[in-house]
């Protein structure tokens, strides 16, 4: 018996790997690799209209260690300022604080935007053009609630101008470039693509940022974000503290809208409801019965503003403005924000298991709107009340504790305080709540309450709607 190897087995092997490499050849052949797009040109159109910002303004600052090469209130300190704190200890002085930014121009005779934190409390601002020349600015407008700001310089003409694209038809995945001056590296070029779009970073009630990978430093404060057509769709505001790769732009078209009003006036007109918003859980959802689970829950209503001259009633769930679906506070807090003052809302509500519309004129913010309904608790609990085999005490809302609570309306039950392992500690009930349904009844007063719920049968379960902090908050008993 013939004891060598068959060499036909490693031939067929051999012919078959060489086959497989010409397909793998012809596919790849037929199936080029995408190609980077180049930033050169876009840049080179793009940078003329990208000016550097520094502006002067007297600061204070305390004792400890203090040098001209940065401090409390520096340029990288300006622009973290939204999301760190400084100062030392110690009698304060007073210096010449200088810092650096980024804008663009946007009107060939002089106008320019850039972040409200670049220009606040400027003594004087510097705009350099990218040829050098250099040009005294003044603000026309700043708004902190979006960190935008309009600045004018006099004296200029034929401006190079960056045109402004459309940020909601921006697409996460979309490459873009962001221009800058970062740690005062002037005109520095960097590219990424849209991470994602809608971002709420804690910033402001009107969050809506667009994420980048683009890198964005101390100094691109300011700065275009821009689409592959040189277009500007986001202005850079903000990066994640000790992250990396992650930066965030205001939209392009929210930068429009503030800047037609800071043109028009100096400042921003915007709409006010006058109702106190909370996002709904999935236990509130369930309590009101809302179909789907989404909307927003007015949780108070401020007497003679607009909302409640409307009807609308704390407890009502906004499922839709103007027909648009709302299920975060921030969506409808931008919508109404936008509306024109005087203009008429159309609000879609869900109360007691009905769908309801109501129209609403639509009022003016002002500036230093503190309107609330309702009030926080008080320092201590008030010491008054009867513990009960539930494990809490409750109190009627007198007028004397009406008065220490800050709230005008005196229905429901107060818990005095909760037994420790009780049923009521249990159920997530806290000292100072203010129940003010049982199973989506109104009561009155603590006997009320306790009859509600002594007369439940056996099994059955108590849906309290109770007031924690000026929020409404359900607690199934």
């Amino acid at each position: 018996m013939n004891s060598t190897p068959s060499r036909f087995p490693l031939f067929r092997v051999g012919v078959f790997l060489l086959l497989a490499a010409l397909v793998t050849v012809s596919v790849t052949a037929g199936t080029p690799a995408p190609q980077l797009p180049s930033f050169s040109s876009l840049a080179e159109k793009a940078g003329p209209a990208v000016v550097n910002i520094s502006t002067e303004k007297t600061a204070s600052v305390g004792g400890g260690f203090f040098t001209p090469f940065g401090g409390p209130g520096d340029d990288f300190q300006d622009f973290f300022g939204r999301f760190f704190g400084g100062g030392g200890q110690g009698a304060p002085r007073e210096f010449k604080q200088q810092s650096l930014g980024t804008g663009f121009v946007i009107d060939k005779d002089g106008l320019i935007v850039t972040n409200s934190h670049v220009v606040e409390k400027a003594d004087s601002i510097t705009v350099t053009m990218s040829d050098g020349k250099k040009y005294e600015a003044k603000v026309v407008g700043r708004d902190g609630k979006t960190d935008i700001a309009l600045l004018r310089i006099e004296g200029a003409k034929g401006l190079p101008v960056l045109p402004l694209g459309d940020s909601d038809a921006l697409k996460v995945g979309e490459w873009v470039v962001a221009i800058g001056n970062p740690f005062g590296l002037d005109h520095t070029v960097t590219a990424g693509i849209v991470s994602a779009k809608g971002r709420a970073i804690g910033a402001g009630p009107y969050d809506d940022f667009i994420q980048t990978d683009a890198s964005i430093n101390p100094g691109n404060s300011g700065g275009p974000l821009l689409d592959l057509a040189g277009r500007a769709v986001g202005m850079n505001t903000a990066i994640v503290a000790h992250g990396q790769g992650i930066g965030f732009a205001i939209p392009i078209n929210l930068v429009k809208r503030i800047v037609a009003d800071l043109k028009k006036s100096g400042e921003v007109t915007r709409g006010w409801l006058g109702v106190s918003i909370q996002d709904l859980d999935d236990k509130t959802a369930e309590y009101y019965g809302v179909p789907g689970k989404k909307g927003i829950l007015v949780s108070a209503v401020v007497p003679g503003d607009p909302a409640d001259k409307a009807g609308i009633l704390a407890g009502d769930v906004i499922t839709a403005y103007n027909g648009k679906a709302v299920s975060e506070t921030r969506d409808i807090s931008r919508l109404v924000a936008e509306t024109p003052v005087g203009q008429k809302a159309v609000l879609t509500v869900w109360r007691k298991g009905e769908e309801k519309k109501l129209s609403v004129e639509v009022g003016r913010m002002e500036d230093d709107e503190d309107k609330t309904a309702s009030r926080g608790k008080p320092h201590a609990a008030p010491q008054e009340g009867e513990e009960d085999t539930l494990g809490w005490s409750l109190s009627d809302i007198t007028p004397k504790l009406a008065r220490r609570l800050e709230i005008e309306d005196t229905k429901g039950a107060l818990v005095l305080a909760v037994k420790r392992g009780g049923k009521a500690e249990k159920a997530g009930l806290e000292p100072c709540d203010i129940i003010r349904e049982v199973n989506k009844k109104p009561v009155a007063s603590a006997s009320e309450v306790r009859a509600a719920v002594e007369g439940l049968k056996k099994g059955e379960t108590a849906w309290l709607l109770v007031t924690r902090d000026g929020v409404l908050t359900v607690v199934k008993l």
